[in-house]
């Protein structure tokens, strides 16, 4: 197990799923945790005792991701509360799927600035402090579908797909100071979202997937902190795909 006692790391998104995994994960190896949720309280106030439980530092944001002077204030807080910022996790995210042909302007904006301009917002507010550190990692969760595309998804491939050139854009800009920056990419994780699956579409999608079954949240928050860690110091602007096979 890597230790991470003494690094601190923003996670965005991270009341359910594979943030809160994310998590749950980091905070078991010894980081101390700021992250952010959107309308989750309930489930956020849980993974904040827990991790306190566990006696880690744990702060909660509740703001909207997309708003960059929000963004701007909770890094500012996070680094004057815990010192230091070590990882940022760009994980916050949302779907609005529809056939180009039926997508409204909204549904395009909505997605694209929850997902995308979101992890712009936290890049730009991180990176000075890195940069005077001389050291940090950030890890962009994208998808499959931002890597080949998804039909209906026009806005959340494209979302997942700027995500991959930001990162490897950022890992040229930022590599000479000891910052990494890479992306996670998943298949079908199981999560919220895929819970509402029908049967028939479930099995459809298994059958597309060479390892015939959907990952775990727990696997994809593994690899997050083996990315995170001293052992992946010399890899960065890579897409790490976790998806069975299912986009090979």
């Amino acid at each position: 197990m890597t230790n991470f006692n003494g690094k601190v790391a923003i996670v965005t998104g991270a009341s359910r799923g594979i943030g809160r995994a994310i998590v749950q994960e980091l905070a078991k190896q010894g980081c101390q945790i700021a992250f952010n949720y959107n309308k989750s309280a309930e489930a956020a106030e849980e993974l904040k005792n827990e991790c306190e439980a566990s006696d880690r530092q744990v702060l909660a944001y509740q703001l909207d991701v997309a708003n960059f002077a929000a963004v701007q204030e909770m890094v500012k807080d996070v680094k004057s509360k815990l010192g230091r910022i070590d990882f940022l996790i760009n994980n916050a995210g949302i779907t609005n799927d529809k056939l180009l042909m039926r997508m409204k302007e909204e549904d395009w904006d909505s997605v694209i600035d929850t997902n995308l301009k979101s992890a712009f917002n936290f890049c730009q507010s991180v990176a000075p402090i890195m940069l005077k550190q001389r050291y940090g990692r950030i890890l962009n969760i994208s998808s499959i579908s931002g890597v080949v595309g998804m039909a209906g998804q026009a806005n959340y491939s494209a979302s997942k797909a700027g995500l991959i050139g930001l990162s490897k854009s950022l890992a040229k800009e930022l590599g000479s100071r000891n910052i990494t920056v890479n992306v996670l990419a998943p298949g079908i994780i199981e999560t919220d979202m895929t819970t509402v699956l029908s049967e028939d579409y479930r099995k459809k999608l298994l059958e597309q997937i060479p390892l015939q079954r959907f990952g775990q949240v727990a696997e994809l928050a593994r690899v997050a902190a083996f990315l995170l860690s001293d052992d992946a110091q010399y890899i960065t602007g890579q897409v790490i795909q976790i998806d069975g096979g299912l986009a090979m």
